[in-house]
């Protein structure tokens, strides 16, 4: 593991879900581009930040893959022993963070479907978690984006230059993630993401500059584009 005095981070890496949109007889996240499983250019895109000292699995409980795709590979992190996810998302997070060691002070929160955050996102992100104790990566609105009621009626046409598309890692430090957890026990199914966790027990979350690349693999249509990507990035 490399030595990096400072703000040590360690990340829950969420590949518990199933996929089921993607299609497949595996997990997207265990898919390949070029012979690479996703999960393992996720990896490998942390391994850019010197930053994460240590990485949490978060996997479906019967789990067969993610040992598989790592064993032949090295990364100057380590890797702690998986732990099994839930049905939703905020569970899993909820998991992760439990089976931390007592010294994580810093966690982020990482999907395995976004598997190229660049250094930039990444350092990004951390500098304004550790100036504000949360962060979460984002991206302005271009698209006009309006409030309907449930027959589809105009309610409110939102102000766009307000607007952040959220994307992951989303960071915090490990106490804030605790506190919001506890407070919002019976209403994690409401948590799309971590972040509207902390802001739901009245922590303040800032928003850093996104990606657009930093994109969320969900169809065949994406991982399609990861190959192009990939390729250009070569």
């Amino acid at each position: 593991m490399r030595h990096n005095p400072g703000m040590q981070v360690t990340v829950l890496f969420l590949a518990a879900g199933s996929g089921r949109r993607f299609g497949g007889d595996i997990p997207k996240q265990y898919q390949c581009v070029n012979g690479v499983p996703l999960v393992a250019i996720g990896l490998d895109s942390l391994a850019r930040e010197p930053r994460i000292c240590a990485v949490q699995p978060v996997l479906a409980a019967d789990d067969v893959h993610f040992s598989r795709c790592i064993e032949d590979r090295c990364f100057p992190f380590r890797i702690l022993p998986p732990v099994a996810g839930g049905a939703e998302r905020a569970i899993s997070m909820a998991m992760g963070l439990a089976s931390l060691p007592d010294d994580a002070e810093w966690v982020a929160v990482q999907d395995a479907a976004r598997p190229v955050p660049s250094p930039k996102l990444l350092r990004d992100v951390l500098d304004m978690a550790m100036r504000h104790g949360a962060a979460v990566p984002g991206v302005p609105v271009h698209d006009t984006i309006k409030r309907v009621d449930e027959e589809g009626k105009v309610l409110l046409t939102l102000e766009r230059h307000t607007l952040r598309a959220v994307q992951t890692p989303q960071v915090a430090r490990r106490k804030w993630f605790a506190e919001a957890l506890e407070s919002q026990a019976g209403r994690m199914h409401l948590h799309t993401d971590d972040a509207s966790l902390l802001e739901a027990a009245g922590f303040p979350v800032f928003v850093s500059e996104g990606d657009m690349n930093n994109r969320k693999i969900t169809t065949p249509e994406d991982m399609a584009w990861l190959q192009r990507y990939l390729e250009e990035r070569k």
